[in-house]
């Protein structure tokens, strides 16, 4: 097995770096380095990659913004297949390559000692999310302070994380067709982590003010939204499926003065919805999902409400 190096964002996005035995790779921005990198997150002689004995290590060569591997800033690390290593804002992973290729061979344009390419001062991180996950790029952020705006696309819906020095600030959504989604900020966030296919971008930070900024931890986010996402994946087992219809019965047997205050709002909203299905009264709920089907679960065994 022959490794080497993947450009997951970035301008070689899917382009390979082969690495070869006990061969070292500069990588800065220094023109006369192994891997060129010209942009003003990289340092002249930014880290230090090297396999040695089946082994790859690297080492970070006393830059000013850091090397990273899997969202944690290192000096030196060794590297495993699937590890991702980033450099300003280029990302790397380390992948198996065809064994079959002659060593060196520059693929799919990347070559030694002309990499710079990859962008200048302005250059934007982008890349797919099947390559990684919407959770390790916010961690990677979050870890590495990044300040920008993540643009991330699926499903025909657009977020837009705001980060200011690794802290969510604020979170907010499109379609692609330009039109908003009334869905508060920190809702849609949680339902972002489940999105496993799309593109993302790391934009520069949007200059407007927003209000009620959010400024939480990523993994304080990301910790809530797995939880979420499990547990509203073991609910979702029990209810009808979200594009069911539901419909009040009439006349109506149990006494709404038995209902608690977020089941007698989720009632109402239901009540008020015209064509209501699950997945609407999610939308338009101001509780989050899962609280929200917790609720509309409860309506549905005690019949107040019923889905067909």
């Amino acid at each position: 097995m022959r490794l080497a190096l993947r450009f997951i964002s970035g301008k070689y996005q899917g382009g390979e770096f082969p690495l070869e035995e006990k061969r070292e790779i500069i990588v800065g921005r220094s023109s006369d380095l192994d891997m060129v990198l010209v942009e003003e997150m990289v340092s002249r002689r930014h880290a230090r990659i090297q396999l040695v004995d089946g082994s790859v290590n690297i080492d970070d060569l006393g830059s000013t913004n850091g090397t990273f591997v899997n969202g944690e800033r290192v000096t030196h690390a060794e590297l495993q297949e699937g590890d991702r290593v980033l450099i300003g804002s280029n990302i790397l992973k380390v992948v198996a390559t065809d064994s079959a290729a002659p060593i060196g061979t520059p693929m799919d344009g990347v070559q030694h000692r002309t990499a710079t390419r990859t962008g200048g001062s302005d250059a934007r991180m982008s890349g797919n999310l099947e390559e990684i996950p919407l959770p390790d790029l916010m961690q990677l952020f979050g870890t590495s302070r990044k300040t920008g705006t993540l643009v991330v696309s699926s499903q025909g819906k657009i977020g837009r994380i705001h980060l200011r020095g690794g802290l969510v600030h604020y979170v907010e959504a499109e379609t692609e067709d330009g039109d908003r989604i009334p869905i508060e900020g920190l809702k849609f966030a949680y339902r972002m982590i489940a999105w496993e296919r799309g593109l993302f971008e790391l934009t520069p930070e949007d200059p407007r003010k927003f209000d009620n900024p959010l400024d939480l931890n990523v993994q304080e986010i990301l910790m809530e939204g797995f939880r979420q996402k499990d547990e509203l994946a073991n609910l979702a087992s029990k209810l009808p499926p979200f594009e069911a219809k539901l419909a009040l019965p009439s006349p109506l047997t149990p006494k709404l003065r038995d209902l608690t205050p977020e089941q007698l709002d989720a009632f109402q909203t239901v009540l008020n919805t015209k064509g209501p299905t699950i997945g609407g009264i999610l939308d338009t709920s101001p509780l989050d999902d899962l609280k929200t089907a917790q609720v509309l679960g409860e309506l549905i065994s005690k019949g107040y409400v019923s889905a067909g």
